[in-house]
């Protein structure tokens, strides 16, 4: 009896799985991606590398003057 129910919880999971998959693909091909949007653009992404790397401002300046946390500058 417990393997029987063993088997059709599994078989219901592959299912839920399976749909998952599916509805991601689908929503891929939509042209939508998951997943958080991204604070920086590639141009403010350019700017922060270049403060950083030229040791103008702190972290702490340049997170400030982009309006974003400082692991988000480290990132």
């Amino acid at each position: 009896m417990f393997n029987i129910f063993g088997s059709l919880a599994q078989f219901e999971s592959d299912l839920i799985r399976e749909r998952t998959r599916a509805g991601l693909e689908a929503a891929r091909a939509r042209g939508r991606k998951g997943g958080r949007p991204a604070k920086l653009d590639e141009k403010q992404v350019r700017e922060v590398r270049r403060l950083y790397w030229s040791r103008m401002m702190t972290v702490d300046q340049i997170a400030a003057m982009m309006h974003v946390g400082r692991s988000t500058v480290y990132r």
